[in-house]
């Protein structure tokens, strides 16, 4: 489910822009089974993980959540926090033990407006994270529900 990735921050933003934005992290910790967020709740915060693993889940109503993408180190948690309404399109859990840098949205949005540059980096960075994601996600639906379509034609 999860293939080496070609968007963590340290090989998509430039030596400036991760210090810009890693100057805002506060390193969090999440035990193993924690829920970060759910599907529809507001998204007000974003994180990096340092180490351990998160799962992101579609949930499907009447059925477990959709397991679509297991996230690593350097891999960004969360790319709602850029698009109105700021709502999660998904749900994260910790897997393992995580520990991880979070941000404070409204804060990197503000200063995303403030700094076209830097806003235009980050924007990229998150669009590359959400083309990747759509398509896991699209990888993972086929798998869940193409063999039980196939089956009742």
């Amino acid at each position: 489910m999860s293939t080496p990735s070609p968007i963590r921050l340290a090989a998509v933003l430039s030596t400036e822009h991760r210090g810009r934005l890693m100057a805002l992290a506060r390193e969090v910790n999440f035990r193993e089974g924690t829920r970060i967020f759910d599907e529809g709740s507001r998204a007000e915060s974003f994180w990096i993980v340092r180490s351990g693993t998160v799962t992101l889940e579609l949930p499907v109503p009447g059925r477990r959540a959709a397991p679509i993408e297991s996230l690593g180190p350097g891999e960004l948690v969360g790319w709602s926090w850029l698009f109105p309404p700021y709502a999660w399109q998904l749900s994260a859990e910790a897997m393992t033990l995580v520990r991880a840098y979070q941000f404070d949205a409204p804060t990197v949005r503000m200063l995303m407006d403030a700094d076209p540059t830097f806003g235009s980096a980050i924007g990229h960075w998150v669009g590359r994270v959400l083309a990747t994601r759509l398509q896991q996600t699209r990888t993972r639906l086929l798998d869940l529900y193409a063999p039980r379509i196939a089956a009742t034609r």
